[in-house]
């Protein structure tokens, strides 16, 4: 009988030519548990475009199912924790509130924040805060390409690696198509834990020995061949460079200024409402 219920139910709401529409305003219930009512107008907005029929009724009865287990698992919550009924009010008053005005400063942020950081604004915020960005782990700037030990232009691949020559690391980019893996600008910094994910072989050698600046290494396993350069090392403790961490001092920018705007909203509306005698503290 349930079942019959939910598709004539369907039916009804999918007649007409664009089905997701109903054109019956009079609010006509689909379900109830004791006095509270699901009126079929509240499933308009359930629907996607172009779904087929049988998904929709489909849908249907899965939101009519959850509407039923909800409103029965809530009238028996608040059977058995009756006693508790005020406490939580107030938690649902207190989130109330806590939404709308999260909101309301969250729409200020969006509306009124300045998002453009300069590089000037960057190179402020570095020197003047630069004791905070302590490396944590060693950073790297290296060259690196694992090859297949038994490609046929393993010598050439080699030889364009080891060139210092612009057009000779363009050519090697060139045939990524025989690359296992690589990394070929060394004008960036990695850190070390990285290093050791994309080769792993290295991880059993001495850190202190693998990390020394024109350092050149060439290990081999069964299957492959890797060559690494290491052009320039930045040991823990040591100053970050600005580089490095200028995507974290972008946010940190962004953060003080969210603060202090919202700092600067909040005074403005207490500054407006003193004058309009809106407040009074007793």
């Amino acid at each position: 009988m349930k079942r019959l219920f939910i598709y004539l139910f369907a039916i009804v709401i999918l007649q007409s030519c664009n089905y997701f529409t109903i054109k019956d305003d009079t609010r006509q219930p689909v379900a109830r548990v004791n006095n509270v009512y699901l009126y079929k107008d509240e499933l308009k907005n359930i629907f996607v475009e172009n779904t087929s029929i049988q998904d929709s009724i489909l849908i249907a009865n899965n939101y009519i199912n959850n509407w039923v287990k909800q409103k029965l698992l809530l009238s028996k919550a608040q059977i058995n924790l009756e006693n508790k009924i005020d406490q939580y009010e107030e938690l649902v008053k207190k989130y109330r509130e806590d939404l709308f005005i999260n909101s309301y400063k969250e729409a200020a942020v969006k509306q009124y924040l300045n998002v453009d950081i300069t590089e000037a604004d960057i190179d402020k915020f570095y020197n003047e805060n630069n004791q905070n960005f302590r490396l944590n782990e060693e950073l790297v700037k290296l060259k690196y390409i694992k090859i297949g030990k038994d490609v046929l232009n393993k010598k050439e691949l080699i030889k364009l690696f080891m060139s210092s020559k612009k057009e000779d690391l363009d050519s090697l980019n060139s045939k990524e198509l025989y690359l296992k893996s690589y990394h070929l600008n060394d004008s960036i910094w990695i850190k070390y834990s990285d290093l050791i994910v994309k080769i792993p072989i290295f991880n059993i050698d001495d850190k202190n020995q693998l990390l020394k600046k024109d350092n050149f290494i060439q290990k081999e396993d069964s299957l492959s061949l890797y060559l690494v350069t290491i052009k320039q090392v930045l040991n823990r403790n040591e100053l970050a460079p600005k580089s490095y961490v200028t995507p974290t001092i972008k946010q940190l920018i962004l953060h003080q200024r969210k603060l202090l705007l919202l700092r600067n909203i909040e005074e403005t509306l207490i500054e407006d409402a003193t004058k309009k005698q809106q407040i009074e503290i007793y």
